[in-house]
């Protein structure tokens, strides 16, 4: 007996043309446009014998992960890297955080080789300036590639400050509206997502000094103002003033802060 799933999709409406032939036309299209994913378009898509092979190919490259010859990855990444300074000085400003905040870091150069949230921070911030320009597939790519490996799993169109550091990596999501600004802490398993199906500027405002706990989710439009904390766990569904500790489910006030605390930089776990 056929799942239900299948059984719906064989009684659904035939859409008004072939949706693999679409495809396999913007394939062709982005492939002529961007000739770094012309040889995966190709493989994936354009050579496929039939719809079916053309599907089994993507999940196929995605589930062993995709691979790119790596004079065309380093390519990419040097000339953005090249035409964008600022990409670099932001990776410094990333690692004098990391190296000053983790007690786990010992040297700039354990934090460049080994930390995955630093890694996927700067693939970023590459997407980002793809994204920027209009390169949005390869942009899109960049960014779905990161979370294949690293782990985080960012919106190449998020806007991130410096001095910042992704703690661990696994499981953090920044959505696409997302706004987060300097000297913040992030730990692992933290969501800055939306409320369900709402369009446009849909996502969290991170302000300057902000630390966010293991395992937060915050939601929304909402600002978390500068120099405050997100304890572990919590859920935040309404804005946070600056200069306090959040917690809970959903989260409230617990605790006011001296003006001269920063939640980024001190990493106190304490609520």
């Amino acid at each position: 007996m056929p799942q239900s799933g299948t059984a719906i999709a064989e009684n659904s409406p035939a859409p008004a043309e072939n949706v693999w032939d679409v495809i396999r036309c913007e394939a062709a299209e982005l492939a002529a446009r961007e000739p770094t994913l012309a040889p995966l378009l190709q493989a994936q898509l354009l050579a496929g014998n039939s719809d079916a092979e053309s599907l089994a190919n993507v999940l196929a490259a995605r589930l062993c992960v995709v691979r790119i010859e790596h004079g065309d990855m380093l390519s990419l990444l040097s000339d953005v890297l090249a035409r964008y300074p600022a990409i670099l000085k932001a990776t410094e400003a990333d690692l004098v955080a990391v190296r000053t905040r983790d007690p786990a870091c010992t040297t700039y150069l354990h934090a460049l080789l080994n930390l995955k949230g630093f890694h996927a921070l700067q693939t970023h911030r590459i997407a980002h300036a793809l994204w920027a320009e209009g390169r949005k597939e390869i942009a899109s790519w960049l960014s779905n590639l990161v979370s294949l490996v690293f782990g985080p799993d960012i919106h190449p169109a998020a806007k991130i400050g410096t001095s910042i550091m992704l703690d661990h990596g696994s499981g953090i999501v920044i959505g696409e509206t997302a706004v987060i600004e300097d000297e913040v802490s992030i730990l692992q398993n933290v969501t800055l997502g939306g409320t369900g199906k709402e369009s446009g500027d849909r996502h969290p405002k991170i302000r300057h000094g902000v630390m966010i706990g293991a395992g937060a989710k915050i939601l929304g439009n909402i600002e978390v103002g500068a120099f405050s904390k997100v304890a572990a766990g919590s859920v935040v569904v309404k804005p946070v003033p600056p200069h306090c500790t959040v917690a809970g489910v959903p989260a409230v006030v617990v605790r006011i802060h001296r003006a001269d605390e920063i939640p980024a930089e001190t990493m106190d776990q304490n609520i």
